[in-house]
């Protein structure tokens, strides 16, 4: 349930920063203007804004659209953003030329040499077991 508040605070706040008075009669307006689908209505409007609901990702989008706001960070917020960010640049700044190219090779291996090759990978990343004797 706590989502779907926090959800409602970012739509609020989205709205605001767009200049735009947190109503559920402005936020209809606009919306079905823009929706290519079935309208909504006043009731759903208010359940987004109330942290009741949240809308399907086709609504989403042109909320996003709406307010001139990333489909993600309205959903999930800029933490989901900036922790989405820091795992592209791990693999931006510690990937390199032979590790591509070994990924490369992976993917085009079939899938039961792919699956041995996973496997292999993943007993050697396992910490070494205790050998206390």
């Amino acid at each position: 349930m706590e989502h779907k508040l926090e959800f409602a605070q970012r739509l609020r706040a989205a709205m605001q920063s767009a200049g735009l008075e947190p109503r559920p009669g402005v936020l209809l307006n606009l919306f079905n203007a823009k929706y290519w689908g079935r309208s909504v209505s006043f009731q759903a409007v208010s359940r987004w804004l109330r942290g009741e609901a949240i809308p399907e990702q086709d609504k989403l989008l042109v909320l996003a659209e709406i307010l001139r706001v990333e489909p993600e960070v309205l959903r999930f917020g800029v933490k989901v953003r900036q922790s989405v960010q820091e795992h592209r640049q791990r693999w931006t700044d510690g990937v390199g030329y032979q590790d591509r190219e070994t990924f490369d090779a992976f993917l085009r291996l079939p899938p039961a040499q792919r699956k041995f090759v996973r496997d292999l990978i993943l007993t050697f990343a396992q910490p070494p077991a205790d050998t206390d004797n």
